[in-house]
């Protein structure tokens, strides 16, 4: 059986906790800091957690990592 392919997009933007969720960090905070208001910068430092439903589809896509 060949090994399976991690999605290389999906190994970038999102991590595994201890538990085995899906950890991300919201979007927007990547250039363009000066015409987003403070508030919005100060919201996106937060790392989020994914949905249940949304951690089904990408838990397929990285096989390989740790899931707790």
């Amino acid at each position: 059986m060949p090994k399976m392919k991690t999605k290389s997009s999906a190994k970038k933007r999102f991590s595994f906790t201890a538990s085995g969720r899906i950890k991300m960090k919201p979007a927007g905070m990547r250039h363009g800091m000066r015409k987003r208001s403070q508030s919005m910068k100060r919201k996106a430092r937060k790392i989020g957690l994914i949905a249940k439903p949304d951690e089904k589809v990408l838990k397929p896509m990285m096989p390989y990592q740790r899931k707790g």
